[in-house]
């Protein structure tokens, strides 16, 4: 069974407080997005061109960096779409019937290589494999702006990461599904669509960098692994 990747990276680097999007932002060297890329690729399980989705307006820099730092991961461009959601649906259209799809965000580029292993091991087996790790801090629930909050079990959540992984024919019925905005990732919209929800142990360092502070956390790691 072929096995495809979906890249999604369509940030705007407001959080970063910088002008570059924050997938094109430098990290130990070159675009944190190629991290991210090269990462996913090292696992030796996507035998297909990565399907990468970008807002229109950025496709044009991503290839000028791809040729400044002769990056080499194969990929295919696809225009993002106004949501999420919407830029998923774009990316499917490039997968095949009975395949496996995974979807990663752009900025995870320390997703460990067992985690996008057993994802896809694990989807091939039951459809879904969704990354998740346990909280380590208390938790409180927040209601009326603030004014009252009460303490929650963390045993009872997890942080959701990625890649999901699903086999293709449903996700693409699932993606069928008329937008609602609920859908903040890909097993919302699988769950929406009455799929049950398989979960696979995640990383803690697969963070979704989305700070300033994330990015040089991230920069220390690598160079840390790197000796």
């Amino acid at each position: 069974m072929k096995k495809y990747v979906i890249i999604v990276a369509g940030g705007k680097g407001e959080r970063m407080n910088s002008s570059v999007p924050k997938q094109f932002l430098p990290i130990n060297g070159k675009p944190l997005l190629m991290h991210t890329m090269e990462r996913i690729y090292s696992s030796g399980l996507v035998d297909e061109p990565a399907v990468l989705v970008l807002p229109s307006g950025q496709i044009n820099y991503w290839q000028h960096l791809c040729k400044t730092f002769n990056f080499e991961i194969p990929y295919i461009i696809t225009e993002g779409g106004e949501t999420r959601f919407h830029s998923v649906k774009n990316g499917l259209e490039n997968i095949a019937e009975n395949s496996l799809v995974g979807v990663h965000d752009g900025v995870r580029p320390l997703v460990s290589l067992d985690v996008v292993k057993n994802a896809f091991s694990h989807a091939l087996k039951y459809d879904t494999a969704v990354p998740v790790i346990s909280l380590q801090e208390s938790v409180r629930k927040v209601e009326k702006a603030g004014q009252n909050s009460y303490p929650v079990s963390r045993d009872e959540y997890v942080l959701v990461q990625t890649p999901q992984v699903f086999k293709a024919n449903l996700l693409k019925k699932a993606y069928q599904t008329p937008y609602i905005s609920k859908f903040t990732d890909d097993a919302s919209v699988v769950e929406h669509y009455g799929h049950k929800i398989h979960l696979v142990e995640g990383n803690k360092e697969n963070i979704k960098l989305t700070t300033l502070f994330d990015l040089k956390w991230a920069e220390t790691y690598l160079k840390q692994k790197t000796g």
